[in-house]
């Protein structure tokens, strides 16, 4: 792979994102961009990102002008990406990115997205809230047998696709994480190929979860019930 481009949204993580941005640094072997997107420029991570940047370019932060949230960063990030792949990576440090050579080989081999799922032998959630856990591991065993979804995991947002894929499809996701659900969704539907490799998630240590699981539910639950039904 000539250039993986991570795609990471971030929302006042201030001095923390040095954290996952060093990891990155000393576990990703792959030629990558890390474009770290902020829906404004008050954002306090600014200055840590181009504290950054300074000494590694490779390491860079974007505006998000289409609109305020995850989705629409994500959906920024991907737009301006270069490479031949694309990660989606969380700030607050809870996803493993020392995998994310893992999942570049999958894609490699052939795969339209490659999903860190925590929901396989070796996988693990830690640290998450209970009803959050047990809904998103329902839901992944749900469209892994029943809509052969390829992926025990379709709800988690730490996954590569194929940028050829990316370019085949509209994303309609506006708000959150549901994106993520989205994709392997259209993937599934259109025929991509979809693998999984373990992962451990560790809830953040520092700072706090953006996350609104109730506010994010019907969305979540729109693209399940398309997955589910149409498959």
């Amino acid at each position: 792979m000539k250039l993986l481009s991570i795609v990471m949204p971030v929302h006042n993580e201030g001095e923390y994102i040095l954290v996952t941005l060093n990891r990155i640094k000393e576990t990703v072997r792959t030629n990558f961009e890390c474009i770290i997107v902020v829906d404004y420029l008050e954002d306090i991570t600014i200055p840590f990102i181009n504290q950054f940047s300074n000494e590694d370019p490779r390491f860079f932060h974007l505006l998000n002008d289409l609109g305020r949230g995850p989705a629409l960063a994500i959906k920024k990030g991907i737009i301006s990406s270069k490479g031949d792949a694309v990660a989606i990576v969380s700030g607050d440090g809870s996803d493993d990115v020392s995998q994310i050579d893992q999942l570049v080989h999958l894609i490699e081999r052939g795969v339209g997205v490659a999903v860190a799922s925590r929901h396989v032998q070796g996988g693990q959630l830690v640290g998450s809230p209970f009803l959050k856990g047990f809904l998103s591991k329902i839901a992944g065993l749900i469209l892994y047998y029943f809509a052969n979804m390829g992926t025990r995991d379709a709800t988690n947002n730490f996954k590569i696709y194929s940028k050829r894929f990316l370019d085949s499809v509209v994303i309609k996701s506006q708000h959150g994480f549901e994106i993520g659900l989205e994709l392997t969704t259209k993937a599934k539907l259109s025929n991509w190929r979809i693998a999984e490799i373990p992962t451990i998630w560790i809830e953040r240590s520092e700072g706090k979860s953006n996350f609104p699981l109730l506010k994010s539910l019907p969305r979540y639950i729109y693209w399940f019930l398309k997955s589910l039904f149409r498959s």
